[in-house]
């Protein structure tokens, strides 16, 4: 049976009693879903799982994507593509090169995201397992997208509302100094959501305003940057946030739909190791 410990009052929670390097039953499943649908994370700690245990695991929860950034990285990394190596060391295990475009993918995590929000499908649910972790830094910061939105002033949700954003995998990378080209860039087409969604199952309405966008529909590019800068600033505030401190072995799960998130800095002369693998909703 799933228990729960709740680290605010309806986001986060430390979640224990249920071995998730194993089979789960329907009802389990039906337990941690719900328990996403009140609290949007969950955190299990010192829960170790190999690849193969993260895989079976996410299958539970809907279809698994393939992350564009797995099917560009060529050889090398995890065997099953939908596991995403987050990670400062290659797949030879070298440290990567400071100025290399992997590792400079990899610092791009530390701006405010939702996974995969530049692709065509709606991204459920995120499954993070730390391998190795640094002995400082390296936490991963949660901001709740559902409070957020009911804070918001109601001029600025008659603002956001019916508005819709282009979100391009590129646009943060870019950002950083990254280098891509032309044919990479054409092979990478945009996704377009709302400023403003409901959770399927709840109904509570969102502020979507991920890293990821690129561009507002009737916005000049100025217009729709500041905006989703301001969006980013009022959602992050310290009140809709928590902190998760990695301890080596611990998974967490988020759902993509209600949240934002971001790793936070650390010696990159540390080796750190993470898995992560995302469900879609179609």
């Amino acid at each position: 049976m799933l228990d729960l410990e709740p680290i605010n009052k309806d986001f986060g929670a430390y979640a224990s009693g249920l071995d998730l390097s194993k089979s789960l039953s329907g009802r389990a499943v039906e337990e941690i879903e719900a328990a996403l649908d009140l609290y949007s994370v969950l955190v299990w700690k010192n829960c170790p799982i190999n690849d193969d245990q993260q895989v079976s695991l996410a299958e539970n929860f809907g279809k698994i994507e393939v992350s564009l950034l797995s099917r560009v990285r060529g050889k090398g990394g995890p065997a099953n593509k939908s596991l995403v190596p987050i990670s400062n060391v290659s797949d030879e295990g070298q440290m990567l090169e400071r100025d290399g475009r992997r590792l400079g993918s990899q610092i791009a995590n530390q701006f405010w995201h939702s996974d995969s929000s530049f692709m065509k499908s709606v991204a459920k649910y995120s499954f993070l397992s730390a391998r190795r972790i640094p002995k400082e830094g390296g936490d991963t910061e949660f901001a709740d997208l559902r409070a957020a939105y009911d804070a918001l002033s109601d001029d600025l949700k008659k603002i956001i509302n019916g508005l819709i954003a282009e979100h391009h995998v590129f646009h943060s990378r870019i950002g950083l100094g990254l280098k891509y080209t032309s044919t990479e860039i054409a092979a990478s087409p945009p996704s377009y959501w709302p400023l403003v969604r409901s959770h399927p199952i709840t109904k509570r309405k969102v502020v979507f305003p991920p890293v990821h966008i690129r561009s507002i529909k009737g916005m000049t590019d100025p217009e729709a940057r500041l905006l989703v800068s301001e969006l980013i600033e009022h959602s992050t505030q310290k009140c809709f946030c928590f902190t998760h401190k990695w301890g080596k072995g611990d998974l967490v799960i988020w759902d993509n739909r209600m949240t934002l998130h971001r790793g936070k800095r650390y010696d990159l002369n540390e080796s750190r190791i993470m898995r992560r693998i995302t469900t879609m909703v179609s």
